[in-house]
């Protein structure tokens, strides 16, 4: 395929403007398009050839089957009609850019809030990955999502941001799925024993980590509930769920509240919770222990 303005048009652009940038700018664009073009014929070529590879194979299987069924031959060879090239072209490139389309809407498209999560990110079939920017309470946390990760160029080529500013309407809101902690004060609501402790624990084990997290749904204040992994002490080693971590230092208990997830996971919240009742550990320890929901109950109206 030759360009209308490829040969004498891209001379006379030379020679008007010489060695200008304007004129070498020129110049570079229709080598350019000239180059496209020899690669879309070496395209074409390459895909006439599978395709009568596979017309070939397909009329000497079709040859054998009549010979032995004794059916009656092909009419005519099969072959593919020059018409028919630019619809093979149109339909190779609709497929390589609907691949892409879904590959970057999958796995590096980045969810800033949770305005953005749609029905199907959401049930724990999608997990994410990110880092955490900020821990405000003893079960839940702000969480920038980095798609791709480090392949994407995160913690290289692109920075997570930081500062309240630049963090604003960035980050999904997660709220740990399955476990209740320790209310601290807020809203004119008393904190409870071991709350200040919880919210310690949690922010040593999270802040400015990078952590999975699997989003099953969002409460009515807009928190994604979800089960949440982080790294261990060594990273070749499995990651810890912050769910069950929370309840194996007695910081928290299992919640059974309206609006439970547990992904799968209850059998083993019951086991580590019993556990840790047993040993009297953090909240445990106390003789009357009061829960977060009872806490909330006597201290706000519709406690969550």
């Amino acid at each position: 395929m030759v360009w209308p303005f490829s040969s004498s048009s891209s001379s006379n652009k030379k020679s008007n403007d010489g060695d200008s940038p304007t004129g070498a700018a020129v110049t570079s664009a229709l080598d350019t398009l000239e180059h496209a073009s020899e690669d879309a014929k070496a395209f074409l070529t390459s895909t006439k050839q599978h395709l009568e590879h596979d017309i070939s194979s397909a009329e000497t299987a079709f040859k054998t089957a009549a010979k032995d069924l004794d059916l009656p031959p092909l009419p005519v060879p099969i072959t593919i009609p020059a018409s028919m090239e630019p619809y093979l072209i149109a339909s190779a490139v609709f497929g390589v850019a609907t691949s892409a389309v879904l590959f970057y809407k999958r796995n590096l498209r980045r969810i800033p809030s949770s305005a953005f999560l749609t029905p199907n990110l959401l049930k724990g079939k999608r997990v994410l990955k990110g880092k955490v920017t900020s821990v405000g309470d003893s079960d839940n946390f702000r969480f920038y999502h980095t798609p791709g990760g480090i392949w994407a160029g995160w913690g290289w080529l692109r920075h997570v941001p930081s500062g309240t500013k630049a963090l604003k309407d960035q980050t999904l809101h997660i709220r740990l799925a399955g476990v209740d902690a320790p209310e601290g004060a807020h809203f004119g609501m008393p904190a409870q024993p071991f709350s200040t402790e919880s919210l310690a624990w949690l922010r040593k084990e999270l802040m400015g980590k990078t952590v999975t997290v699997q989003p099953y749904a969002k409460d009515r204040y807009e928190r994604v509930v979800s089960m949440a992994w982080y790294p261990g002490f060594l990273p070749f080693l499995p990651k810890k769920n912050v769910s069950k971590e929370l309840l194996k230092v007695g910081y928290g208990q299992i919640y059974r509240q309206a609006g439970f997830q547990y992904g799968g996971l209850l059998k083993e919240f019951e086991k580590i919770e019993n556990k840790a009742k047993k040993s009297k550990i953090g909240i445990w320890s106390q003789e009357n222990m009061v829960s977060a929901a009872e806490h909330k109950k006597q201290h706000l109206r519709g406690g969550e």
